[in-house]
Formats: structure tokens, C-alpha cells, sequence
């Protein structure tokens, strides 16, 4: 077996608790490295992002308020932004620090512009106060922080270049198949794998929050009617989960990927119809672990934002893994799933984080089940069919060629439609 250690780092790396959408979390990230970096007041904050970064950021809630976007999340963090927190950075969010908060708003201090001549993930964050200044870049990932100024002296210690063009420890995930994901789950001592359980009970309170408070539009609630149905109280109770994030509920999640939806899709689904069938929870938890790592396979291949929906094209077809996983399947089965997922789910945009993504999520968890079930009776779409190919790890990568490639203009009319809408 290839080497487990770098499959566990790479685990850990991507399976992480998150307060909020992981968007404006790591722009908040950045400004509280800026500020700190700083060591004084800030004065005036410049923030550039990339299309998704702005995409993803202007409609959803911010945790422990009624208020929306990556605006407020910044000004948030110039108040109670801890870097050391990480995506977890605003936790300490109260009422007091909102009032504060939304003062520096209405001082005009923050400026969010778009970057557009950048590739993938991007947040740039500018800070000036009275003597100094301080600037920090994150790219391809959330919390990869490839630059560090203050007064324009770099106090980061690798060359960022190197950094930016190597390899990420996710994208290391390439260098292994499917069946070696799969038997890397079936042997690894579960003590190593233990830690995953800690997400499913973070994503099931958050759940349960959306559910009996009837969060957010309410999907949850009106899908959730009959919790002997497994499969359908999976669908409520991951729609549930969803509601309550995106409008805000302060409570983490446990992301996958870099995202908490992801995560609340890679988790769910397998947790409640696992506990559902009574299965032994080490079985659940191996289950769990397959489809995160299917998850950020797929991921690596997509990006970390992308014009596609990764809560159904990356976590839903890890969750269709996971739950084959959990019904028995051979690996003929769970690579047959992920191929089924991948047929029927490979074209649903990303239009932004939103309350709305409670509908996609509950879209995702009704496509990885039937994928799934079709593969345990041995239905396969077949491999020439559309982009899928012969083999699971080919159709993955054609996947992402799709995503990237052929819908490369795509996230620039969405963000274009998203900001000339009248309001």
C-alpha cells in the first residue's frame, strides 16, 4: 500500500472545523494576519478577491449575525479576528463586536475589489494605519497565506513563487487511485481514522439546530417527514444543516475540501442512513473517511472554487463512495457509483453561497443515494457515455477538465448576472 501517513496528512489537512462560509472566512483570516501584522489600528483595508471568492461571499450569512457578506466579515475581524483560529476565526463574534463592526462599515475604511487577472483562488488584503502598513495574499487554498509584508519587508520565509507553483498537500492526492483510497480505508488502524467521528457529530448538531428551529427557508423541516425513512430523513436533515450555516447560525461545521458544505454533504448522508441500518459506527466512520477522500480527489482536479457545484460534483459523488462503502459494495460497486454520480450530476452551477444551497445539497444527497443503490445492483452507466471514461480515475479528471476548460467563462457571467440583478 502506498503511504498511509501521506493519505492521513492530507485528511487532516482537508477535514477541518469551520465557522461560516469558508469565503468570507478566509478573507476574514487575512485581515486578521494583516492586522496583527500591523500592530496598529487599521485605518484603511483593501481586499481583493478573485471571481469566486466575491461570488461565494456576497450573499451568504456571517456567523452570530443577521448580516450578509465578505464586507462584514472583514470589518468583524478588524474587531475580533483571530488568525489562530483559522477558519474558525470569527467564534468570538458578539453583539457589541457587530455594533463595532458595522461603525467601521459606515466609516467607508474597507474597500472590496474585484481581481481579475488572477487564476484560481485569490484574497489579497491590504492594511494602513497611522506609521506602517501590512499586506498578506492567500492563493489556492483557504489558509494558504503565500505572502506576508509589512512596510513592503516579506516576513515569509519560503519564496512565495515555490509555493505557489508546487504542488498543495490536496493536490497529492493525484498520485493514488481510487482503489488505493479504498483499501487504504479498509486496513488503516481505525484509532488513525477515529477523529473523523468528531465531524459527524459537529455536522449533526448544526443539523439538528436547522431542523427543530426551523433555520432559514425551512426545507429541512418540510422534507423531514418520516425519520424511519432513512434515506429521506438524510435528505432533511443535510438540507437542515445547511439553512442553519448559510444564514448564519454560530455554529462550526466540520468542512471537507475547504468547504463546509462539502462537508456537511461527505458526512451526512452516510451518518444518518449508517445509524439508520443500525450499522457498527467503525463501519460508518470507515465510510465516512472514503468519501472524503473522494471528495478532495475530485477537488484536486476542480479546484478549490470552481463554476460547478462542488457540494453535488465532488462531495455528493464522495458521499455516493461512502454510502456504497457502507452498503457492502465491492470496489467495482463504489467506482461504479462515483461514475453513476458523476453522469447524472456533473452539470449543476455554482451560483454563490446562499440559503438556496440548502436546495442543491438536498439534490446532491437524493442523486448519491440512487447512484449508489444503482451501483449495488450492478447498474453502470455505461463508460463512452458523455465525458465518462473507461476508468473511474480518467472520468474524474475529464470532470475536471469540464469544470475548468470548457466553463471558463461561466463564473464571469454568473458574477455579472449576480451583480447587475436589480435588488
Amino acid at each position: 500500500m502506498k503511504d498511509n501517513e501521506l493519505i492521513l496528512s492530507i485528511l487532516k489537512d482537508q477535514v477541518v472545523p469551520a465557522l461560516g462560509c469558508t469565503e468570507p472566512t478566509a478573507v476574514a483570516y487575512a485581515v486578521a494576519k494583516a492586522k496583527e501584522i500591523l500592530g496598529e489600528e487599521v485605518e484603511s483595508l483593501d481586499i481583493f478577491a478573485d471571481k469566486n471568492i466575491l461570488k461565494n461571499g456576497k450573499e451568504v450569512g456571517i456567523p452570530g449575525t443577521h448580516e450578509k457578506g465578505i464586507v462584514v466579515a472583514a470589518a468583524l475581524a478588524l474587531i475580533v479576528g483571530k488568525s489562530e483560529y483559522k477558519l474558525e476565526v470569527l467564534k468570538e463574534v458578539t453583539v457589541d463586536s457587530l455594533n463595532k463592526a458595522m461603525e467601521i462599515i459606515d466609516k467607508n475604511i474597507i474597500s472590496l475589489n474585484h481581481k481579475k487577472d488572477v487564476i484560481g483562488l485569490y484574497i489579497e488584503v491590504i492594511a494602513k494605519g497611522k506609521t506602517n502598513t501590512s499586506r498578506v495574499v492567500i492563493q489556492k487554498t483557504h489558509l494558504n497565506i503565500v505572502l506576508m509584508e509589512k512596510n513592503g519587508e516579506c516576513l515569509s520565509e519560503e519564496k512565495q513563487v515555490d509555493e505557489v507553483s508546487k504542488p498543495s498537500l490536496r493536490d497529492r492526492i493525484k498520485e493514488f487511485k481510487i482503489s488505493e483510497l479504498k483499501e487504504f480505508v479498509d486496513t488503516v488502524e481505525f484509532e488513525k481514522i477515529a477523529f473523523i467521528n468528531e465531524g459527524i457529530i459537529m455536522n449533526k448538531k448544526i443539523a439538528f439546530d436547522g431542523l427543530h428551529g426551523k433555520l432559514g427557508l425551512g426545507l429541512g423541516s418540510m422534507l423531514n417527514t418520516d425519520e424511519n425513512d432513512f434515506e429521506k430523513y438524510a435528505k432533511a436533515v443535510t438540507a437542515a444543516a445547511s439553512e442553519a450555516r448559510m444564514a448564519g447560525h454560530p455554529l462550526p461545521v466540520m468542512s471537507s475540501a475547504g468547504s463546509g458544505n462539502h462537508g456537511l454533504v461527505a458526512i451526512l448522508p452516510i451518518a444518518i442512513i449508517g445509524e439508520g441500518l443500525k450499522l457498527d459506527n467503525e463501519k460508518i466512520i470507515r465510510g465516512v473517511t472514503l468519501s472524503h477522500l473522494v471528495t478532495i480527489y475530485i477537488k484536486s482536479y476542480t479546484g478549490s472554487l470552481s463554476p460547478v457545484c462542488g457540494c453535488g460534483v465532488a462531495a455528493g459523488v464522495g458521499a455516493s463512495a461512502g454510502l456504497a462503502y457502507i452498503y457492502g459494495g465491492t470496489l467495482e460497486q463504489i467506482e461504479g457509483s462515483i461514475k453513476n454520480m458523476i453522469a447524472g450530476i456533473a452539470g449543476m452551477i455554482c451560483d454563490g453561497a446562499k440559503l438556496g444551497c440548502a436546495y442543491k445539497l438536498s439534490v446532491a444527497v437524493s442523486s448519491c443515494v440512487d447512484a449508489a443503490k444503482m451501483a449495488m445492483d450492478n447498474i453502470f452507466v455505461p463508460s463512452n457515455d458523455g465525458i465518462l471514461d473507461k476508468t473511474v480515475e480518467r472520468s474524474v479528471q475529464n470532470l475536471g477538465k469540464v469544470s475548468s476548460e470548457g466553463m471558463s467563462n461561466t463564473d464571469d457571467v454568473i458574477l455579472d448576472v449576480m451583480m447587475d440583478r436589480c435588488e
